[in-house]
C-alpha cells in the first residue's frame, strides 16, 4: 500500500504490528506514484509500504489500515507468497496468530 508521508507509514505499521496483523512491514520512500483520480491524471511522492501476512489475517490488516489511512481509497492489495523457506513461514504465522495476543 501507499501513504502520503512518514508519519502516516508510522502509524499504521506500528498498528499493524502492535496488533500482529503483520509479522513485518517495510517501508520504501519515497516514491512517485501516477494515477488516475476522478478524471485526472495524478502525480504524488508517496511511501510504499510491503506487509507481510496471511491470508487468514489480510482481512483484519485491511480493516486496520482503512481505520488509520487519510486516503478516501487506500491501495490495499495482496500480492500472493507462491513459496518460500519452511522457517520463514512458520514465522510469519506464529507471529500473526491471533493466540500469541492472548
Amino acid at each position: 500500500m501507499t501513504v502520503p508521508d512518514r508519519d502516516e507509514a508510522e502509524r499504521i505499521c506500528s498498528a499493524v504490528i502492535a496488533r500482529r496483523l503483520a509479522a513485518a512491514v517495510q517501508v520504501v520512500a519515497p516514491i512517485t506514484s501516477v494515477y488516475w483520480w476522478r478524471g485526472e491524471i495524478n502525480r504524488a511522492d508517496e511511501w510504499l509500504l510491503y506487509m507481510t501476512t496471511t491470508a487468514k489475517r489480510f482481512d483484519e490488516l485491511a480493516a486496520c489500515v482503512r481505520e488509520l489511512h487519510s486516503y478516501e481509497v487506500p491501495q490495499i492489495v495482496a500480492v500472493p507468497l507462491v513459496n518460500g523457506t519452511a522457517d520463514y513461514l512458520e514465522w510469519i504465522r506464529r507471529e500473526t496468530s491471533p493466540e500469541r495476543d492472548a
